[in-house]
């Protein structure tokens, strides 16, 4: 191998300009970036300089000399294949872009690899991001140049960063058109005051910018401090194993091999602690008595980015909007992502990044995008192109702005359709992902996507069910002349399937009807059955006028279904100098009759529930009603409400709550009862609740 000329074709200048423009960008980019050496920016920027004057200066023809016959040519290179692999350092040859065209065998240990994974990559995808784009500047140089370059450089190895000083020297080959790059690395010599020479303050700097202090991190094996969450289960971590496969790395670093004993124990508690991962999302995604799909997706991006990598994202379609990959593909319009979360790090830069990569929607092209397209896993254990993640809106690549160096992402699938992404990025302090991590996030997606599809199947069956009760019910209540009336209706907390319960005001001869009804059971079945009731009373008013003869009508209209009612049903006869309330019972909880002084009784119970028997007899009460005084119907599932101590609120706690409200409104009287049952219950409604008021008012003067 011999040096050349330096003067350049038009060609090769036109070529090495578009380089040098592509390269100052990469220097403005990272002198923008966290913890950059900005030291060794500004003398990579002047070498940039220096290029941009030599190559206005040199406009002539670079006349290089003749090549060797194609034999001799041969012959040199074996020779130098030779020499480059036995040399007792690490070696790699990089072509004039940059890219490795072949690693020696030290070089590969150096990294934790394969000489075979290396080739063909940049050679600037192994170094850090801080120092990534000045050690391009400066092998731009020496190709230019031909003049040697000594340069510190961070390698991303396999376990975390080795901290190097690499010389670079141009040369030219026999049969190869253009220079080549020989990078030869050494050990850096540590600052005085710096690390020991063990390697044990390696991990003092933040990798990648991303402002996380290693103090605070964890090796992927298993990390002592995590993030505070919300309620998330503690993973069990092994004590601080490195990744399966590791000892080679650790054998190029710290030097004499492990024993096996101790790869074999490292590499059982790398699979330990995957295991560990995998069983704890098992236990975040489904200890929910209702799958909730918002809880789900961010307990998930936690726990990834507390145990396996620096940042999560997770990228899904809507359930109702964008549509899923198949029913978009299947209306011709393209399918679309929508970011959900964003988990890192939890310093005052990268919660403040998080917050504006949430509001960015992954875009086609993207590395989260393609994986949701094409439904296949993609892993980049060294990231090369930095907008793999796209852009954020000040126009720096994702990659950049959070230190990201290596990436898996994978789909979120249920087996039949994709459903979004997670993609996990790291910064390389704890090394590049690999097949293992692959493997555990892969099980994740599909975790995930079950759980998102039985939260969606549950909403949707929730919202035909609030949409069947509310055909159940009346949509206003109609006013009556001299009277107020009022109505509650809580769902029970449990369950997507509509209740039985049902209420209805309507005319009954020269008066009005106020029915409360609860069918037996739940779901569809027992919707058709509380529609029959219900619209059967309103039918049989029309020729009855008696509340037991319209009870009995229903009775035999329900002996033909499955389920059986309670109900009770009051007639109401307004006359100018009271009120008379007819009251008939079939096995329904009695009516409660709160007086305008206080004085509260309960009214007579009796009948039988509807739908049992051919012979049906309701139970009779008759009250009289005066001005302040207030009816109230309600269901079983008042009394029958529980706390956490399977208490029920039962008939007394009722009565106070009425007795506390005798004074005022039908409206505040039930909106008290409400209050009380939810505080007593906390929230957590077992069964449906119905109320139904009507109290007298005082007569207007005209």
């Amino acid at each position: 191998m011999h040096d050349q000329p330096d003067q350049l074709e038009p060609e090769s200048l036109v070529r090495e300009i578009s380089d040098l423009e592509g390269r100052i960008g990469a220097l403005r980019q990272a002198a923008g970036m966290p913890d950059t050496d900005l030291r060794a920016t500004l003398d990579a920027a002047l070498e940039e300089l220096e290029l941009a004057l030599t190559a206005l200066r040199t406009l002539g023809a670079e006349q290089g000399s003749e090549q060797a016959g194609s034999n001799a040519a041969e012959n040199e290179r074996r020779v130098l294949r030779t020499v480059f692999q036995d040399a007792p350092v690490p070696l790699f040859l990089l072509d004039r872009n940059t890219s490795v065209r072949r690693a020696n065998r030290q070089a590969a240990e150096l990294l934790g690899t394969s000489a075979g994974y290396v080739s063909g990559k940049q050679f600037t995808a192994f170094c850090d991001l801080a120092t990534r784009a000045a050690v391009r500047s400066q092998l731009a140089a020496v190709v230019r140049t031909g003049r040697r370059r000594r340069v510190p450089v961070r390698f991303l190895g396999r376990e975390r960063p080795v901290d190097a000083v690499v010389t670079l020297a141009r040369v030219w080959i026999r049969g190869e058109p253009d220079p080549m790059v020989v990078v030869a690395a050494g050990a850096a010599k540590p600052p005085a005051d710096g690390p020991s020479s063990d390697g044990a303050g390696a991990g003092t700097r933040d990798a990648g910018g991303s402002g996380r202090a290693a103090a605070a991190k964890r090796d992927r094996g298993g990390r002592p401090a995590r993030r505070p969450d919300e309620g998330t289960p503690r993973v069990p971590e092994p004590a601080a194993p490195p990744r399966a496969g590791a000892a080679q790395a650790g054998a190029a670093q710290a030097g004499p091999t492990q024993p096996q004993a101790r790869i074999d124990d490292e590499a059982v508690a790398t699979i330990v602690h995957r295991m560990d991962v995998l069983a704890t999302a098992s236990e975040l995604l489904l200890d929910e008595p209702v799958f909730n799909e918002t809880v789900a997706v961010r307990r998930c991006a936690r726990l990834l980015a507390a145990e396996l990598a620096d940042w999560a994202f997770i990228d899904l379609t809507v359930a109702n909007g964008g549509a899923p990959q198949g029913d978009a593909a299947a209306a011709g319009a393209a399918p679309v992502l929508h970011r959900q979360v964003v988990m890192g790090p939890d310093d005052e830069y990268s919660v403040e990044a998080a917050r504006t990569l949430q509001e960015l929607r992954p875009a086609a092209g993207t590395l989260p995008y393609d994986v949701f397209a094409t439904r296949q896993s993609a892993l980049r254990p060294h990231v090369e192109d930095l907008e793999e993640l796209g852009k954020a809106a000040d126009g720096i690549p994702i990659c950049a702005k959070i230190g990201a160096t290596s990436l898996l992402s994978v789909p979120v699938e249920d087996g039949e359709r994709c459903l979004g992404s997670i993609t996990l990025a790291s910064g390389g302090e704890y090394g590049p992902f690999d097949l293992m991590d692959l493997g555990v996030v892969q099980r994740l997606g599909r975790y995930l996507a079950l759980v998102i599809r039985a939260a969606r199947l549950y909403r949707r069956r929730a919202e035909v069910a609030d949409s069947l009760q509310a055909s159940l019910l009346p949509r206003a209540l109609p006013a009556i002349p001299g009277a107020t009336v009022a109505a509650r209706y809580l769902t029970a907390t449990h369950g997507a399937e509509v209740g039985g319960d049902f209420y209805d005001v309507f005319r009954v001869g020269d008066g009005w009807g106020l029915v409360l009804g609860d069918v037996c059971g739940k779901g569809e079945d027992a919707a058709a059955v509380t529609a029959t009731a219900r619209h059967c009373m309103r039918l049989a008013a029309r020729w009855k006028a008696r509340p037991g003869e319209i009870l009995g009508m229903a009775n035999d209209a329900l002996l033909d279904e499955d389920r059986f009612v309670t109900a009770i049903m009051a007639g109401v006869e307004m006359a100018p100098d009271r009120v008379t309330v007819s009251l008939g019972t079939a096995g329904h909880p009695p009516a409660i009759i709160v007086r305008a002084d206080g004085v509260i009784r309960s009214a007579s119970r009796g009948g039988v529930p509807l739908g049992l028997f051919e012979d049906f007899e309701a139970g009779a009460d008759t009250i009289d009603l005066g001005v302040g005084d207030t009816l109230i119907l309600h269901s079983d599932g008042v009394l029958e409400a529980c706390d956490h101590a399977r208490q029920e609120f039962g008939q007394e706690r009722l009565l106070e709550a009425l007795a506390a409200r005798a004074g005022g409104s039908a409206e505040e009287m039930l909106g008290a009862v409400e209050q009380a049952l939810l505080e007593f219950c906390d929230g957590d409604l077992r069964d449906d609740v119905s109320m139904l008021a009507l109290r007298v008012e005082a007569p207007t003067l005209d």
